[in-house]
């Protein structure tokens, strides 16, 4: 009962980051780089304390690598629970690295495929990559977790 339970959560949150994701990528040029800015701009105020001098330049030079670290960081929660989900279930651990790592790249994939036809955006392989290194992050970091998980649980019996 409990794992299904668990099983039902992690499924909702798949599909609750697989719908952010879609609208983020449904935002046009203008749109998504107005969020990116934003978010830089708070990192480059309140974070490093950017005079308003420093601040511009820095903004412009960071704003790539923030957008490149948002892909990387929800394609990680797409891995973490990817993994999670198939956790729950009694499948051979290679066969659990293979789905979740073709789940995360047809993903990534059908996502940018997206973005080609929103205005202002396109499609980039870099981003795929990105994108699928984030998942296999996410999946590493769930098969380390239950290896932790089974070598406590061993040293108590």
């Amino acid at each position: 009962m409990k794992t299904n339970i668990l099983r039902i959560i992690l499924i909702v949150m798949l599909l609750g980051t697989f719908y952010i994701i879609f609208g983020f990528s449904s935002q046009n040029g203008e749109e998504s780089s107005g969020v990116s800015r934003k978010v830089t701009e708070i990192i480059a105020e309140k974070i490093l304390r950017l005079s308003d001098n420093e601040k511009e330049e820095a903004m412009d030079r960071m704003e790539g690598v923030i957008r490149k670290i948002a892909h990387f960081s929800i394609y990680t929660l797409v891995g973490l629970l990817l993994m999670g989900v198939l956790s729950t279930y009694n499948i051979d651990e290679m066969k659990k690295i293979y789905i979740t790592m073709v789940i995360g790249i047809i993903y990534a994939t059908s996502d940018e495929i997206h973005q080609s036809f929103i205005p202002g955006r396109s499609a980039k392989l870099t981003d795929v990559m990105i994108d699928t290194m984030g998942v296999a992050v996410g999946m590493c970091l769930i098969l380390l977790l239950l290896k932790i998980i089974v070598v406590k649980h061993t040293k108590k019996n």
